[in-house]
């Protein structure tokens, strides 16, 4: 059967970063290496590799071929062998065991060890590893994936949390490798609907609505906490938004109302200027996206993996809508000529959020 474009770039964009497994049988993918990529540290980054992980599964969807869920499983084994282990990678992160391998978290994978950027756990990558997880389980049948990801929440949970038992809990945007301490202790914008989102997925999925019960409703008190969703301008956030917005129901009136609230920056009204001089457009979270430059022909000033995950989010959330469905492949197919120009580092992850916004069989 003849492949379709989109399925033809995609596959060129998930080689581009994990080798040609094209050429593969399934006898092949179950004995192969996967190559490093160049984003991470010992040649793996969480974020892309979790993204590696749903696009395989979307392979798997879209042509049947059993290898893929094969490449999938080989891809999580790695990760945990080495995201699972300091950087030495000698010792298990502390907390994990041979019988909980995930009981120490899981590392970024940052290339620097310390400093501004250097590595840790970030909650919004740990989130989506935990849903590539249950999308394995789901994909292969195998709940072994959604218990691990269960084992991997309630280990790293109660460590990105401040003053959990009170009536205000905070979270934490990134933690130490080892989960003794925060690195930032300012929460993310997502982090507390991803874990209530990420987390109810994996109750459901194992069909115990208790398994995670304490850990959904601390979630939610922090959403209460927050109140009224921050909408920004980011791409990515975006993107993540319209994400988890399109996982509540017709009927679930927060997730509808985020998802509104975010489809109402991709209108076509451009931002009103500022009369601040100093106000460079970074702070203002109630403005319109200027499509000019959002939209336009030479994106490559820009962040090529962030205006991807919001291609993806318009696509999770409003693909059925001719209007968000247009801007969210104008966004990829103007990425098309340029993603070759990021910075090298940048490679591995902008090539799988091109795949995942292409094609978001993962969903």
């Amino acid at each position: 059967m003849e492949e379709s474009e989109e399925l033809e770039d995609f596959k060129e964009a998930m080689q581009l970063i994990y080798g040609r497994f094209d050429l593969l049988d399934v006898e092949q993918a179950a004995s192969w290496t996967l190559p490093e990529n160049l984003g991470g540290h010992r040649g793996r980054y969480l974020w892309t590799d979790a993204f590696g992980v749903l696009n395989f599964l979307t392979l798997h969807k879209e042509t049947g071929d059993q290898k893929y869920l094969v490449l999938a499983g080989s891809l999580i084994k790695t990760v945990h062998s080495v995201l699972g282990y300091d950087r030495g990678g000698k010792v298990r992160l502390p907390g994990a065991s041979d019988q909980n391998p995930l009981g120490g978290g899981l590392r970024i994978g940052k290339v620097d060890k310390k400093g501004p950027d250097g590595d840790g756990q970030y909650h919004h990558y740990l989130a989506i590893w935990m849903y590539a997880l249950n999308r394995m389980s789901i994909a292969s049948g195998d709940r072994s994936y959604n218990d691990q990801a269960i084992a991997l929440a309630k280990a790293i949970h109660p460590r990105f949390f401040a003053n959990v038992k009170s009536d205000t809990p905070q979270m934490y945007w990134k933690i130490a490798m080892d989960m003794s301490r925060p690195l930032v202790a300012s929460e993310g914008n997502l982090d507390a609907v991803d874990g209530y989102v990420v987390f109810s997925l994996l109750a459901a999925t194992a069909g115990d609505p208790n398994c995670l019960a304490k850990e959904i409703a601390d979630y939610q008190r922090v959403i209460d906490r927050k109140g009224k969703h921050t909408i920004s301008n980011d791409m990515l956030d975006l993107g993540m938004s319209l994400w988890i917005a399109h996982w509540g129901s017709p009927d679930h009136t927060s997730a509808q109302q985020m998802g509104t609230r975010c489809l109402e920056r991709f209108g076509e009204k451009p931002p009103a200027p500022s009369s601040d001089p100093l106000d460079l457009g970074l702070l203002r979270t109630t403005d319109k996206l200027d499509h000019q430059e959002v939209f336009g022909e030479y994106p490559h000033t820009r962040v090529a993996f962030r205006d991807l995950g919001a291609s993806l989010g318009l696509r999770c959330y409003a693909g059925d809508k001719p209007e968000y469905d247009k801007l969210a492949r104008k966004l990829y197919a103007n990425w098309d000529a340029f993603l070759q120009y990021q910075p090298e580092e940048l490679q591995p992850i902008s090539q799988v959020m091109f795949a995942a916004a292409l094609i978001p069989g993962g969903k």
